[in-house]
């Protein structure tokens, strides 16, 4: 082997480890951004059933109130179809 191919060899081992180093952090970074990922959506989901827990009261009374007055609005209909309309 000629000192210029010991060179290269050597300048070639030297890249070789440089570029597995940066393949591990590269791997361990792509594991943390998972993790991170995961916790985001969860923390996004926990939040959204929490918010709809607090507020679900207040949901209902709406939708009891919607109720009532649509319940009103068709009694109101019911007698104005009662009364008797005269001819003119």
């Amino acid at each position: 082997m000629t000192p210029e191919e010991r060179k290269l060899l050597e300048k070639t081992l030297q890249l070789t480890v440089e570029n597995n180093l940066i393949l591990h952090k590269q791997q361990r970074a792509a594991h943390w951004s998972t993790a991170f990922r995961v916790v985001y959506w969860v923390f996004i989901i926990g939040a959204s059933l929490g918010a709809y827990y607090l507020i679900q009261p207040y949901v209902d009374q709406i939708k009891g109130l919607y109720s009532e007055v649509r319940g009103g609005a068709g009694a109101i209909q019911e007698m104005t179809q009662k009364i008797p309309v005269s001819p003119r």
